[in-house]
């Protein structure tokens, strides 16, 4: 269609042009300075840049102090070690803690004044066994009670936290020991805890004994695992508390020599005790 007033022969334009449109300010949207994007102007204020410098810098700095308060009271580098096992090492420190009498060599093995890793050294503690053995304790501990019609879910939460309860009373009174005696060794918390959980896996093979072959099953096994338990316990800390004499095998001489060798002792002499009081009342 063609305008009114407009030449025949020049026919109307299907759109306006706005190519030649500003805005009142007299320049067109290309060249629009800050005023128009307010977030572009927050990026390029010198301030805003300082403030977020600041506190990005006070948030690694808050990470780097939590990290290190965290591994002040709980050192993760240093539970890695103790979880570093494999297959191999599970089944052979297993057959370890059960058969300890034909093992000779009982030293850790050291690379450049740090032990090796468990995975590579049967004689490193680990704390691997000890979590799995108390986990399996539990569950074995309900299955007994349960085959007695004595489950219930509040006597199993009973039976966790008073093993776990005895566990630390066990390492505290060993510490306590440790200080009073003077003795420099290089034992730390963690080995204690690990040391002391090994004697779940006896307390396991007694009430799976018991369950299968009877009160009989359970009191012959349970004396052999606790009998392996006090070997494996005297062989393994007589070469970390008694002096450096012992572990080289000669006569220990000396009243501190002497209390060391009872210490070591009542360690190992303790283990059957606290596997007896926690397993008798599961099998009937």
């Amino acid at each position: 269609m063609r305008g009114p007033s407009g030449d025949p022969s020049d026919p109307s334009p299907l759109f306006d042009d706005t190519s030649s449109v500003v805005n009142k300010h007299g320049h067109g949207d290309v060249g629009k300075g800050p005023d128009a994007y307010p977030g572009q102007a927050f990026l390029s204020d010198p301030m805003s840049n300082l403030a977020m410098a600041y506190g990005s810098s006070l948030a690694t700095h808050g990470k780097e102090m939590m990290d290190k308060n965290l591994d002040r009271f709980v050192p993760i580098s240093k539970l890695k070690y103790y979880f570093a096992v494999d297959t191999v090492y599970v089944g052979k420190k297993l057959g370890l803690l059960v058969f300890p009498y034909m093992h000779e060599n009982w030293e850790v093995s050291y690379q450049q004044d740090t032990p090796v890793a468990p995975r590579f050294d049967i004689n490193a503690p680990d704390l691997y066994i000890p979590v799995m053995g108390f986990i399996t304790y539990v569950l074995v501990a309900g299955l007994a009670l349960g085959t007695q019609n004595r489950f219930s879910p509040e006597i199993l939460g009973i039976q966790a936290s008073s093993a776990l309860v005895w566990l630390i009373i066990e390492v505290l009174a060993v510490l306590l020991s440790l200080y009073l005696v003077t003795v420099n060794t290089d034992l730390t918390t963690i080995d204690l805890v690990a040391f002391s959980g090994y004697k779940y896996v006896g307390m396991i093979v007694g009430v799976v004994a018991g369950l299968v072959f009877g009160r009989m099953g359970y009191y012959l096994s349970l004396l052999w695992c606790c009998v392996s338990i006090f070997v494996f316990t005297i062989r393994t800390l007589r070469l970390k508390i008694l002096s450096e004499a012992a572990a080289e095998g000669r006569l220990v001489r000396g009243a501190k020599n002497q209390l060391r060798m009872y210490l070591t002792m009542a360690i190992a002499a303790a283990q059957p005790v606290f596997m007896y009081w926690l397993t008798f009342h599961l099998v009937r």
